[in-house]
């Protein structure tokens, strides 16, 4: 193992010749050829190693590698001897969607045709054009700048056919990020057209090859079989609750202490394992982030490595528009809690608008949460997943998104949070109502819109702020009332007893029984009082006389706030 760490190299070939910090993954070949599937699609969070792996079995398996035994020499695979004999020896088709990021089903379509020609250069020399058909040739000569569709589909399984007959052996497979172009158009509104595409591309090359040997595709999310892959019944789907290759991407905890020791960093490794740890594949757990746990080596701190490399746009927006109820899981996510949900983990994107199960689908694909447990109940045994956040710097990455929701609208938010804590209501009014004008129709843009839920929504992406913005100093608990526009909040100080503790009740002001938000304010300080919401407080040791008690009255997106 070197202790050089190249940060961003995802070459294979380059980490070896180079002696680069490497944990060996090799037992990712044997487990996957053992297997004798031949289509396999991995799902895993990004940043995993997926690229590195596929760039490994690239250069097993392909014959531009063969004779380069130094590759492998000391890894786990080179152990066997009868695998020894079949590395370099097979045609290989290697490419990768990561790039095809466009904004429109036409941009998209043509990068993917350059990825193609890029790709069919790379083979010229490979192919004896004497040697093959003139059906062969003809379906050759349609591979070209302007191709139409049909023959951009068709493309893997054509050269699939020539690279076969050149070399006499059938063809591995290897397609990286599948799925990026997919959540593309999903964001950018061209899915329908796209996954129509994507559908014949896929059958094209997996399904109706028959030159092909073995494919391995790696992606980030399981799109449904009905959206990509219709009748491909030959592909075999690893989650990330799979067991199978559940130590082949991530580190375990036995490489990470290994690596920490290795560069004298063994008195790190509880907040190592606080930091990173987390993630859990099948019934694999304490399972660390590669990315992260590198670049930790590398640079020494502790920060939220991983979570800064992606926007996080598609789950920011899908929770902000999501429904109270779901705010409120996150709530108790955000809070240490567990949350139990059941979901298909097939994901289909034109559903996540509308299913918010999708949504808890997406998060634990993506990393962002952890199954704790997997629990089958009823008579279809339908499976329920516990779930929690995975690890502190998934959970920074969900702070952050939530401040984001106001601070990317309004800079006044950080004000009204400081006046807040400071007790200034004046402030605070002028504040929440720029806040409020600006932020609340953003938290009914998506699922389940109604005029009637925006105040609601927005009072839940409220306290998911406040949760995110007073994480390290307060403790920051939702205690959901029965009944229309009531949401209580209590905000504690985590241990600092001295500081004020507020307890905030939310209303929505009902002109045909309270009349004005001066009233509805005033409605919510009486019902503080007289549901004695302090009694919590005073019986964690808090006097009263560091409890304040505010009304929030909301009337479309103006608010009112007083103070008791």
């Amino acid at each position: 193992m070197g202790n050089v760490i190249s940060i961003g190299n995802q070459g294979f070939d380059s980490i070896r010749e180079n002696n680069y910090f490497f944990i060996d993954k090799s037992s990712l070949i044997k487990e996957w050829w053992d297997s004798g599937d031949v289509v396999t699609l991995i799902i895993r969070p990004r940043r995993f190693g997926k690229t590195l792996n596929m760039s490994m079995l690239n250069c097993f398996f392909s014959s531009k590698y063969a004779g380069r035994s130094d590759l492998f020499k000391g890894l786990s695979i080179w152990d066997d001897s009868s695998y020894r004999d079949i590395q370099g020896t097979y045609p290989v088709i290697y490419l990768s969607f990561a790039d095809v990021k466009q904004t429109s089903y036409a941009e998209a379509v043509s990068k993917i045709k350059s990825i193609i020609l890029e790709m069919y250069s790379q083979y010229e020399r490979m192919i004896d054009k004497d040697a093959l058909t003139d059906s062969q040739r003809q379906l050759l000569s349609t591979i070209k700048v302007g191709m139409d569709d049909i023959a951009a589909q068709n493309s893997l399984k054509i050269l699939s056919s020539v690279l076969a007959e050149t070399t006499g052996k059938k063809v591995i497979i290897l397609l990286d990020e599948y799925d990026t172009p997919m959540q593309e158009a999903y964001l950018d509104g061209y899915w329908d057209e796209f996954t129509a595409f994507i559908r014949g591309f896929f059958n094209a090359a997996f399904k109706t090859n028959t030159y092909l040997e073995r494919a391995m595709l790696t992606g980030v999310t399981r799109v449904s079989k009905e959206s990509a892959f219709s009748d491909l019944n030959n592909l075999v789907v690893v989650t990330t609750t799979s067991d199978r290759y559940s130590t082949c991407f991530g580190f375990t905890q036995q490489e990470v202490y290994a690596a920490l020791d290795s560069f004298n960093l063994g008195e790190q490794k509880d907040n190592v394992k606080k930091w990173y740890d987390g993630f859990t594949f099948g019934r694999r757990k304490d399972i660390y982030n590669p990315w992260s746990i590198t670049n930790y080596l590398k640079e020494q701190k502790f920060i939220p490595y991983w979570a800064l490399t992606s926007s996080n746009s598609m789950i920011s927006r899908l929770i902000q528009s999501a429904s109270i109820d779901m705010k409120m899981d996150m709530e108790t996510l955000l809070n240490g809690g567990e949350i139990t949900v059941c979901f298909d983990e097939q994901i289909v994107f034109s559903q996540l608008e509308n299913d918010e199960n999708a949504v808890w689908s997406l998060m634990v694909a993506s990393g962002y949460l952890k199954v704790c447990e997997v629990e089958y109940r009823g008579m279809m045994g339908k499976p329920w997943y516990h779930l929690a956040v995975t690890n502190m710097e998934t959970l920074s990455m969900f702070t952050g998104m939530f401040t984001g929701w106001f601070a990317d609208k309004s800079t006044n938010y950080n004000s009204f949070v400081k006046a807040f804590i400071s007790g200034n209501v004046k402030e605070m009014n002028i504040y929440m109502n720029d806040v409020a004008l600006s932020t609340i129709s953003n938290f009914d843009s998506g699922m389940h819109p109604s005029s009637v839920s925006e105040p609601e929504r927005f009072y839940h992406g409220l306290v998911l702020g406040l949760l995110s913005e007073l994480y390290d100093t307060y403790e920051v608990k939702s205690n959901r009332e029965s009944g229309y526009g009531r949401y209580d909040v209590m905000v504690i100080p985590k241990i600092d007893k001295q500081k004020d503790a507020m307890i905030l009740e939310f209303k929505v002001c009902d002109i045909d029984t309270e009349g004005t938000l001066e009233d509805t304010a005033e409605a919510a300080l009486q019902q503080i009082k007289e549901r004695q919401y302090d009694a919590e407080l005073i019986a964690r040791g808090i006097d009263r006389k560091h409890i304040r008690h505010y009304g929030f009255a909301f009337q479309g997106k103006k608010v009112l706030i007083k103070e008791q």
